[in-house]
């Protein structure tokens, strides 16, 4: 019952808190930048949408997992991002609109790419049919948790700029005291789980971390999308929703096997310190690029 007070309760208000104060560095003409180039949206789409379901299948039969858990991972991959990748691009200085424009489109699209990933998945793992069926409630959840504490926070900023400016510093602080919150709390809710099959799904799970993060950061570089706005496609496709996975596994109504949200719950996990890690390192380099063009501005 606790468990369920802190992942039904607190984490959503939690997540919607944090996401009111992404809303006070936004403005509408962030959106409107995204959606006049879209080109860094589609490229962000394409590898979240296409490339991650491919790569998820080749490391699950590489590493040989057991079908149920295959699945869990397969499912993991099909879903979309959420608050907390939104959270991680804002505190390494991503380009935060276009993360909160992919969160919004990956939850409609997968709407109908995650039955479709997941009962394939199933049927060939598993050689069995669970048919998954459209999660519009849990999309409503990701658009509310999302969409509308940061139009709340946008407003705040359009009415009172010297406000949100000044709330900016204190609530990266609030941001990264929650994060650690979350940590603390998905690894004692999990542990027994986690320590029993951490050894057969430990290294895959951290293995699609990896190349999750990796795929939305190299592509785009390669493409020659802008750094900030690759930032944001390496949070949005590296930062899975573990908690949405997590429920249509565990679901009486839905798949319905626990084991099958285990490698969820390690990911869910793991991602918050290869995420931080990754944040930490481009927004270093992001402010030493910053700091040489300080001292060496360009001549005319």
């Amino acid at each position: 019952m606790q468990s369920n007070v802190i992942t039904e309760v607190f984490l959503p208000i939690a997540l919607g808190v944090i996401m009111l104060g992404l809303g006070l560095s936004l403005t509408l003409a962030d959106f409107r930048r995204v959606a006049l180039f879209p080109r860094a949206a589609l490229v962000g789409l394409g590898c979240q949408t296409l490339l991650m379901p491919v790569v998820c299948y080749g490391i699950a039969t590489g590493f040989g997992l057991p079908p149920s858990l295959a699945v869990g991972l397969m499912l993991l991959s099909a879903t979309p991002g959420g608050a907390t990748a939104n959270l991680f691009s804002h505190l390494a200085k991503g380009d935060v609109a276009l993360n909160v424009s992919l969160t919004a489109v990956n939850s409609v699209l997968s709407l109908f790419t995650l039955p479709l990933i997941v009962n394939l998945s199933v049927s060939h793992f598993m050689g069995e049919e669970r048919a998954i069926p459209l999660q519009f409630a849990k999309i409503l959840q990701v658009f509310g948790i999302v969409l509308v504490p940061i139009s709340l926070g946008m407003w705040v900023r359009a009415m009172r700029p010297s406000l949100a400016q000044g709330l900016d510093r204190p609530v990266r602080i609030l941001s990264a005291l929650f994060l650690v919150l979350v940590v603390a709390g998905a690894a004692l809710k999990e542990r027994d789980q986690v320590v029993t099959y951490f050894q057969s799904v430990g290294l895959a799970a951290l293995a699609f971390n990896l190349a999750s993060m990796a795929v939305g950061f190299v592509v785009p570089m390669l493409l020659r999308i802008e750094r900030k706005q690759a930032v944001a496609i390496a949070m949005e496709v590296g930062i899975h929703n573990g908690t949405l996975a997590i429920a249509i596994a565990s679901s009486p109504r839905l798949l319905n096997d626990g084991v099958m949200a285990i490698p969820a719950a390690i990911y869910s996990i793991i991602m918050f310190f290869t995420a931080g890690v990754f944040g930490a390192l481009v927004a270093r380099k992001q402010a030493a690029s910053a700091a040489a063009v300080d001292l060496h501005p360009q001549s005319n």
